[in-house]
């Protein structure tokens, strides 16, 4: 049964893959990848967003025998309708803006891209005032609907912008009802089929699923009722949403990030949202997480702390003597130029005593000196905060082939030892990148939870030993993955030589014979 969903999973996928691609070409030449993608993205949105208000309208009449448009023609409802729709859904859509709306317009060639501003002009107004009001602010920004590149007056930019819509429509896919990152895979294949250039920008922000899904499970080995999940750069909030499938009642927890892009940031609320979190469940704010974090998670403490931050960027450690995010590593921080154990430590203030923290970084977080030496000896020797150190294969993300790892820390832990695993030669072999496969994934948390010696892929090892590769972290010091070479022969080898020159003096003398027939 669960191999029947996967290939049904898997088809969808890949039917959706090649409509995308369809999408794509319709404004490939006249914009680059990471713009076009933003009025595909938001355009899938606006069609989940009608699909929503119209099942939960129609669900909410249901006893009365109406229908969301049958009861919009009566205007004594009116008011009704949209009071309960933001109280429900958190925003309100008049049937005249919905999706499938649009698409009748489009059919009977009435329709112009001003319809569809106006339906995203009364999306966002709908919410002032409410408690979604921040989740919907200016989340269709990045859809510029003016743009010179949709074509040059308005009936070009309503002609192109009518093509995707269509083509949106004969996705034929209830987004409510999908069980994938829909506008995360999105973004993934677009990406995937486009530039380089953007594909560096998206590496920033978007973590291969099975990474993701690694460390959700991670963090949620020892405790699959939640309440809370804290990703300090969350992207596209594709990790938080892997967290909330692996806990067991997916509508008590609450997701928490910040994202410093704003182009992304609108992208995780989206795909909040999509994948069906109400709008109280989730809290994302945008601001640079280091420099500017949110006011309002100031004091908050999480029970999984999840990321994949940006590695080795620049950061500014002038200032933060005050900052009780810094303190406590002996006045040391993070070197300017290299801003990953910041991040590390902004995440272990603002997790819980009983909490599991997850972070993929480079390798040379693993055994760089000065004060990132420091702050490691501190976090291993005075705080016992590590837990595990498991080494990933090269070429797993967007941007970059160098190969990362992850670190696992807890502050109230069950032994002293910290497991060491190599788990950089277990993966499949992609075009452009390599993908961890369901076996790696279970080979990795099978071996995690045993903290047992596996040869040549796990150590477990004592504080004593690690103290004495001087808080060294490199994986190669406590897992030999060395495969010794089977013993050489000489004496076959020789002789093996003496009969090929032996054989080599046979054709010599018969190529010679011949050139002799020829007269050579």
């Amino acid at each position: 049964m669960a191999q029947d969903k996967d290939e049904l999973l898997a088809k969808q996928q890949s039917e959706v893959d090649s409509k995308l691609w369809a999408m794509a070409n319709e404004l490939r030449g006249s914009m680059e990848a990471s713009e076009f993608k933003n009025y595909i993205l938001g355009l899938m949105f606006y069609k989940f967003l009608s699909n929503k208000i119209t099942k939960t309208i129609n669900d909410e009449l249901a006893d009365e025998d109406l229908t969301f448009a049958e009861a919009w023609e009566d205007e004594t409802m009116h008011e009704d309708i949209q009071k309960l729709s933001v109280r429900t859904i958190g925003y309100f859509i008049d049937p005249k803006y919905l999706f499938d709306s649009l698409v009748s317009k489009i059919n009977t060639n009435n329709f112009t891209v001003e319809d569809l501003k106006e339906g995203i002009k009364a999306v966002v107004s709908s919410t002032v005032g409410s408690e979604s009001q921040e989740d919907f602010a200016d989340l269709f920004d990045d859809m510029d609907l003016d743009n010179n590149k949709l074509g040059k007056g308005e009936g070009e930019r309503s002609k192109l912008i009518g093509k995707i819509i269509l083509k949106i429509d004969d996705l034929h896919l209830d987004l409510s009802e999908t069980n994938f990152d829909v506008l995360g895979h999105a973004y993934e294949y677009l990406i995937g089929k486009f530039a380089a250039s953007a594909g560096k920008k998206a590496g920033e922000f978007y973590t291969p699923a099975q990474v993701s899904e690694l460390l959700a499970r991670i963090v949620t080995l020892e405790n699959k009722n939640l309440k809370t999940a804290y990703d300090p750069t969350c992207g596209s909030g594709s990790l938080l949403l892997r967290v909330r499938n692996n806990v067991e009642n997916q509508n008590t927890i609450k997701l928490y990030g910040q994202e410093m892009v704003a182009t992304t940031y609108n992208l995780a609320r989206m795909n909040m949202l999509m994948h069906g979190v109400d709008y109280e469940k989730f809290d994302i704010y945008q601001d640079d997480t280091l420099e500017h974090p949110a006011e309002r998670h100031k004091g908050l403490k999480f029970e999984a702390v999840v990321a994949n931050p940006p590695y080795s960027i620049k950061w500014t450690p002038e200032g933060k003597d005050e900052d009780p995010r810094f303190n406590g590593y002996d006045g040391k921080y993070a070197p300017s130029s290299k801003a990953d154990y910041a991040f590390v430590e902004h995440m272990i203030h603002h997790l819980s005593e009983s909490g599991t923290l997850a972070v993929v970084l480079p390798h040379g977080v693993l055994f760089r000196g000065s004060s990132e030496e420091v702050i490691r000896t501190k976090i291993i020797r005075d705080y016992n905060y590590l837990d595990a150190v498991i080494g990933l294969p090269a070429n797993l993300f967007f941007g970059t082939s160098i190969p990362t790892c992850i670190l696992v820390l807890k502050k109230c832990r069950s032994d002293n030892n910290v497991v060491f695993i190599d788990a950089s030669k277990y993966f499949e072999n992609g075009k452009n990148q390599n993908y961890l496969r369901e076996e790696d994934l279970t080979r990795i948390l099978d071996a995690y939870k045993s903290r047992k010696d596996i040869d040549k892929f796990m150590h477990v090892a004592s504080l004593k030993k690690i103290e004495e590769e001087g808080y060294n972290l490199n994986i190669p010091r406590y897992v030999n993955t060395f495969e010794e070479e089977e013993p050489i022969d000489i004496h076959a080898v020789m002789a093996e030589i003496k009969e090929l020159e032996a054989k080599r003096d046979e054709l010599d003398k018969e190529i010679e014979k011949y050139l002799k027939e020829l007269g050579l």
